[in-house]
């Protein structure tokens, strides 16, 4: 085995080594020294992901006779570096260096093996040889371990024997056999499950549609009067923290309260340790008297009583300026409530960018303020679009191919439409220059748990936030009487962070012409979505769109042919080839769509059918033949721009049915319209007819299945 040692350490650590030596240490790290013999070694010294989990390995949890020598290989595991021959014969997935999340994850589960050996009366690593790793690996599959759990295990066993003998003191750890054989005689047999992103299930449309209707409303709408909200309430508390008591701030805040109670009108009150009390801090700043004063009055008896009987808001004094359909969505912002709407609009923010973008959430939470600067002008005069820069970390390697924990630049930069854009210039007034979007500090507000040093807003604080966004979306919706704007539940649970990439790809592949057709209803994606969101081949998610078209292909030549075997007929100029297509569904029936099977299917040009629900209609698209392309090279159709001229249609039963159905409805709003639009509406709604009649003139349908 071809390893090579770490440099420039002492034979074996002391217990003031330090943990980390100066190869793996993050660019100008500044924090604490972690020593070799502390109970607990945040691995935070050498990730620079600034939305990376707080890790840390706790070695209290290991058995106290093997904890030292688990410690030992942990230290060599951080420090050490594997070499590249040993590297090449194994897995894409191991490096030279380990990452800090693997060392994480490895370490864990060298704890649960621990404690087995433990269990098993086995008290040091010299008796782990080949025969007991083995007997830990049925051990793990006796226990109905998943196939994927299990080798993450045999994984992080290999890793002990590599770097044990890497380690200035071997313990002796035996070489794993499925190390030597292979693992499939190790682990349970492979199922067709799918992993990462193509397992993350998209959001439903009624679910995705409102939750993007808010959260472009808050950033678009809401945002100037939530932030200078925010900025009033941090006025009055500063002014309150300032103010010195005198006999003319006395007489003010005697005068502010008499005269409510003069004319009955409730105090300003919030819910302190779980009881209603006066807001001391806003009436402070209010009438300019000093806490002093105001709480030396609220103990005398009328004013507590008053308190008691009418509990009243706090309201702002600033001009709100959003509307919700031409009518203010607030009269006034109330003091307590301006942390959580700071961090609804946060969440929003992250919503929008994360969604229409595309990003990870990662590089969501990696963004830092001046990554999206204002386009300059063309030779012409037009301004290009607005570009978002910002870094990859899941897949960023350095040229050993190590993971580069601090990421690397994005080749291509993210495009981003105009709520991206504003979105971004919103959480710009929030940090410094050049500070991260999501800067932990800066959105931290006095809620939630603390996080310490630099970095973003965890992952798991963002995905709370958003599930608290909806739960006051859903409020609002209620009190504006907007019924229809409702976030209903997921049917496949809570949002996540994850989902929101998967989805944009769903929305692309499935619903030409719009990502949600509630917000293009909203108004702010109608001009911009199929310049920016129509081509599969889109930098940064292609592969994942690539994934979702054919996912969408399969399902629907699927349904076609079962349409076709139960009498259904197709007509239209495509409807011969349509049919064709449809007679190969059978081959791909219970076919896992990889990112590879996913380019198979999306070069067969026969295979190119693409359900249109917009236009009721079926896309079997040839190039060639394509009117939505004429001066264009795009290889896939763009079914926002069909032409009902286009050799390439074809149309099922189904669609006539929906025609039908679309005309009646058209002739419906038309008996309320005045002449002139009722008459347009009339004359659609004719037209519709006419293609369904035609569709039953000339259907085509199975010979064995007709009549």
């Amino acid at each position: 085995m071809n390893l090579i040692a770490i440099a420039g350490t002492d034979p074996l650590p002391g217990p003031d080594t330090p943990v980390f030596g100066p190869q793996v240490l993050t660019e100008g790290y500044v924090g604490p020294v972690i020593r070799y013999g502390d109970d607990i070694w945040p691995l935070s010294p050498m990730n620079s992901n600034p939305s990376a989990d707080a890790h840390a390995i706790h070695w209290s949890g290991f058995p106290a006779g093997l904890r030292e020598e688990f410690r030992l290989i942990a230290w060599t595991m951080i420090n050490g570096s594997l070499s590249a021959s040993f590297v090449r014969e194994r897995a894409t997935a191991w490096r030279n260096r380990t990452s800090a999340p693997t060392i994480y994850q490895t370490v864990w589960l060298w704890r649960r093996m621990a404690t087995w050996m433990h269990e098993q009366g086995l008290d040091t690593l010299r008796s782990c040889g080949s025969t007991t790793l083995e007997k830990y690996a049925s051990w793990l599959l006796e226990t109905g371990a998943t196939r994927s759990r299990v080798h993450k295990v045999l994984i992080t066993l290999t890793r002990l024997w590599a770097f044990d003998a890497l380690g200035p003191h071997p313990l002796g750890v035996g070489r794993p056999l499925w190390d030597v054989h292979g693992v499939d005689d190790y682990l349970p047999p492979a199922t067709t499950a799918q992993t990462g992103e193509n397992l993350t299930e998209e959001l439903s449309p009624e679910t995705m549609g409102p939750l993007l209707i808010w959260a472009i409303r808050l950033v678009d709408d809401f945002a100037e009067d939530i932030l200078a909200a925010d900025a009033e309430r941090r006025r009055l508390r500063s002014a309150t923290l300032a103010n010195v008591g005198t006999p003319d701030t006395l007489t003010a805040l005697r005068s502010y309260i008499d005269r409510r109670l003069a004319a009955d009108q409730p105090l300003p009150t919030h819910v302190h340790a779980g009881r209603r009390c006066l807001n001391t801090h806003y009436v402070a700043g209010t009438t300019g008297a000093s806490l002093d004063q105001v709480h030396r009055r609220l103990g005398t008896p009328s004013w507590k009583q008053a308190v008691a009987r009418r509990p009243g808001p706090c309201p702002l004094s600033i001009r709100i300026t959003g509307a919700v359909d031409g009518q203010p969505w607030r009269a006034a912002i109330d003091f307590n409530e301006t942390l959580d709407l700071m961090q609804h609009l946060t969440a929003a923010c992250f919503i929008v960018i994360a969604y229409l973008t595309g990003m990870r959430p990662g590089e969501v939470l990696g963004l830092r303020s001046g990554c999206c600067p204002d386009p300059v002008p063309d030779e012409s005069g037009r301004l290009p679009q607005h570009k978002v820069y910002g870094h990859v970390y899941k897949t960023a390697r350095d040229d050993g191919g190590n993971h580069v924990s601090a990421g690397v630049v994005r080749e291509a930069p993210w495009v981003a439409i105009a709520p991206v854009v504003h979105a971004v210039r919103v959480l710009e007034r929030l940090v410094p220059s050049g500070a991260l979007l999501f800067d932990h500090r800066a959105h931290y507000l006095g809620k939630g748990t603390v996080q310490n040093g630099d970095g973003s807003l965890r992952i798991s604080t963002i995905r709370g936030r958003i599930e608290e966004f909806i739960v006051w979306a859903n409020a609002e919706a209620s009190a504006l009487g907007r019924a229809h704007e409702v976030i209903p539940p997921d049917p496949h649970g809570s949002i996540g962070t994850e989902r929101f990439r998967r989805t944009l790809a769903w929305h692309i592949a499935r619903r030409p012409g719009g990502l949600v057709a509630l917000a293009i209803q909203y108004g702010h994606l109608r001009t911009t979505i199929s310049a920016g969101y129509a081509s599969r081949s889109r930098d940064g998610i292609h592969k994942l769109l690539n994934v979702e078209t054919a996912r969408a292909t399969i399902d629907t030549i699927t349904d076609l042919q079962d349409d076709l075997d139960n009498g259904i007929g197709v007509s239209g100029p495509a409807a011969r080839r349509a049919i064709n297509a449809a007679a190969t569904a059978p081959q791909f029936q219970g076919t896992i769509v990889t990112a590879r099977t996913a380019r198979k299917i999306l070069n067969n040009p026969a295979l190119a059918v693409y359900d249109n629900p917009n236009t009721l209609l079926m896309c079997v698209y040839n190039r060639d033949r394509a009117l939505c392309h004429r001066d264009t090279d795009n290889d896939s159709p763009s079914l926002d721009r069909c032409v009902s001229a286009c050799a390439n249609i074809a149309r099922s039963d189904h669609h006539a049915d929906q025609l039908r159905e679309r005309a009646t409805a058209l002739d419906t709003r038309a008996s309320r319209l005045p002449c002139p639009i009722g008459d347009r509406l009339r004359g659609n709604a004719a037209k519709c007819r006419e293609i369904a009649d035609d569709h039953d003139r000339t259907r085509i349908v199975l010979p064995e299945t007709a009549p």
